[in-house]
């Protein structure tokens, strides 16, 4: 996540959708004020500087707008993400699980379980329920606040009004890619392709996705 009183701006980073690509562009034009929240290299620097803010949630890479509210008054400000089809991203994300070591439920599920029985389980369908691409730009009083859902597959047409917004132009790097197949397709029974859905059925019809893309 960035914060950036003198731009106005706020980047709310969601797993698994190119975050941080997104976060390493924007901060190496970071003003000196920006509060940069994640593990890329120049929020690192920056770290000690969180130490002084009273926030209500977790202040990490993954943080939403209603866990840093009271941080800084974002009355107009343009607030974005970057969203990626939702069939795609579970892919990346049953991949990024298999090579974790650390102790999480869904860690334990994806080196456990085929694919299929990954998305199925209860524990997913519950996470995706419960965090749909709009939950990470809502506030405290439960306003989504989002100004631009930022498709990470168009990136270079959806960002025209970010940088507008910020007076300079960028190209997103290549950050954390997975070792998988890009065409996500294959890894979908009938029946899987549904549930996903069905489970993110407001981020598909925001965003206009779809499991086949077009041509």
């Amino acid at each position: 996540m960035i914060l950036s009183p003198g731009r106005r701006y706020a980047f709310v980073h969601i797993p698994k959708t190119g975050g941080t690509a997104m976060a390493l562009a924007l901060e190496a034009r970071a003003m000196k004020d920006d509060i940069l929240i994640g593990n890329t290299p120049k929020a690192k620097r920056r770290k000690a500087r969180l130490q002084g803010l009273t926030a209500p949630g977790r202040l990490w890479k993954h943080s939403r707008l209603r866990d840093v509210d009271g941080i800084c008054d974002m009355t107009g400000w343009r607030i974005f993400t970057l969203v990626r089809n939702p069939w795609d991203r579970m892919v990346s994300y049953y991949h990024w699980l298999q090579a974790q070591t650390f102790a999480h439920r869904a860690v334990t599920l994806a080196q456990s379980h085929g694919f299929s029985a990954f998305l199925n389980h209860p524990h997913t369908v519950a996470s995706l329920l419960a965090q749909p691409y709009a939950s990470y730009v809502t506030d405290a009083a439960g306003v989504m606040r989002g100004t631009d859902f930022i498709r990470l597959e168009q990136a270079k047409t959806d960002l025209d009004p970010v940088f507008a917004h910020l007076g300079f132009r960028f190209d997103l790097p290549i950050a954390n890619t997975s070792q998988r197949a890009k065409d996500w397709r294959p890894y979908y029974a009938d029946a899987d392709a549904a549930l996903i859905a069905r489970l993110c059925a407001a981020d598909i019809a925001r965003s206009n996705y779809h499991f086949d893309p077009p041509i």
